[in-house]
């Protein structure tokens, strides 16, 4: 069997192809990525742009399973339009099953919110291939790790709200998805990928205070605040546009969901935020 990644280049593709050439007999890993010199510990690296539609097809042909990762263009209508575009391809190069990594809480929203490419996606996806399965990822762990890291000096974490997130890590995800990749079973499915309890934010900074020696408090602050903040910090404009989405987010509950999903998939427990704040201090 012949799986590609695409977006193999990324920190959770580099992930997911250490994983399944950990578990996999005899499959070949193809590498799929618009800089495949980039690429290590692949059977075959291939030059695949989602902006560049032309190169899709040629780079999943052949295959049996693809896993599409979505790129990191915040661009409003970006995602929804590179991934569509990367379905298309996988149709039309007849790859069997297409698997694709979403995001938790995703549903129909206006254009431009940040995550409508993951409903237009996921819609696209249903709609058009053969065999398809959704892996809806929680937030990172280690993005939240390294918010943490940027308010300890202030000694105070903060939120929109009561925040509850399942955060997850990206080696959980990766496995999850390596496991999927490699076994029968997931027509059709639409998995929640996420870590073992949900955090609120009292509780996130109770485990930062555990983990850094270090009373830490949780404070509730308004949007304007929240960006007023990351303004003075000298962050561009859309980055803080963009942080203060997720933050809604978070309290309109799109992360506050926990299955075990991730362990079923990926044959071991997931981690949780306390193991990933432990890794990142070290």
């Amino acid at each position: 069997m012949k799986i590609g990644i695409s977006g193999a280049s990324g920190k959770l593709g580099q992930a997911v192809v250490s994983e399944l050439n950990v578990r996999s007999a005899g499959q070949q890993v193809v590498g799929i990525s618009r800089s495949p010199q980039n690429l290590k510990a692949v059977a075959e690296a291939r030059e695949g742009d989602y902006d560049r539609p032309e190169t899709l097809a040629r780079a999943y042909a052949g295959l049996d399973r693809l896993l599409l990762i979505p790129s990191a263009d915040l661009q409003p209508g970006a995602r929804g339009t590179q991934l569509k575009a990367a379905i298309d391809a996988a149709v039309q190069a007849g790859v069997e099953h297409i698997f694709l990594v979403s995001a938790s809480g995703t549903r129909e929203v206006p254009e431009t919110a940040l995550n409508a490419g993951f409903w237009v996606a996921e819609q696209h996806l249903i709609k058009t291939a053969k065999r398809w399965t959704i892996l809806r990822m929680n937030y990172y762990a280690e993005s939240m790790a390294e918010e943490i890291q940027t308010s300890l000096p202030q000694g105070m974490l903060a939120g929109l709200g009561d925040e509850r997130v399942a955060y997850v890590s990206r080696d959980d995800l990766a496995a999850a998805a390596a496991g999927a990749l490699l076994s029968d079973g997931h027509s059709g499915a639409i998995y929640n990928i996420t870590g073992p309890a949900i955090v609120t934010g009292p509780e996130r900074a109770a485990i930062v205070s555990e983990v850094f020696a270090k009373p830490i408090g949780f404070v509730v602050i308004t949007k304007e605040q929240l960006r007023g903040g990351l303004s003075q910090a000298g962050l561009p404009a859309q980055v803080v546009e963009v942080v203060t989405e997720i933050k809604t987010t978070f309290v309109q509950g799109n992360f506050d969901i926990v299955s075990g999903d991730a362990e079923r998939l990926a044959g071991r427990a997931p981690k949780s935020l306390r193991d990933v704040l432990v890794a990142s201090r070290s």
